[in-house]
């Protein structure tokens, strides 16, 4: 399930987390603005957790297991906040539907119910928010690349 601009989905996943989370990046924003490269406001917006007393990780390995072996692919979770919320980091012209499946596959393999996907590259942060859930686990997956238009932007 994808949310846009703060919604709450039915669960109500990780919602005082993720405002917080957001309000960290709406702060980052204003402060750089647009047209900096994603590593950028990935380090900004992790001191920015710091800061304020939310805990974070940064570049955290995600390894695929496959029939049974943990295979290094060298994927990497831009901030995993509270060991609760995979936050991805983009500075592209527009969120394309594959970026949103990309979140949603790193929440399958990470088995975590809440992702926030920001795209630095827009004049308010709030147009470049998806806040994506995993609530279906493999399906959302699918569905991402069956049914593009369901994750595309309004």
């Amino acid at each position: 399930m994808v949310h846009r601009k703060g919604k709450k989905d039915a669960k109500g996943a990780g919602d005082e987390l993720s405002y917080t989370v957001i309000g960290a990046a709406i702060h980052v924003h204003r402060a750089l603005g647009p047209g900096l490269l994603e590593s950028a406001y990935e380090a900004c917006l992790f001191r920015e957790l710091l800061l304020r007393g939310v805990h974070a990780d940064r570049q955290v390995p995600l390894p695929v297991i496959y029939r049974g072996a943990r295979l290094d692919c060298g994927y990497r979770l831009d901030l995993v906040v509270e060991e609760a919320i995979i936050v991805e980091i983009k500075a592209v012209s527009h969120i394309k539907p594959i970026h949103t499946a990309q979140l949603l596959t790193y929440l399958r393999l990470r088995h975590l119910p809440l992702g926030l996907l920001f795209n630095f590259n827009v004049v308010v942060l709030r147009n470049g928010l998806q806040r994506v859930v995993n609530e279906l686990g493999d399906l959302c997956v699918l569905l991402a690349f069956a049914v593009p238009h369901l994750f595309a932007r309004a």
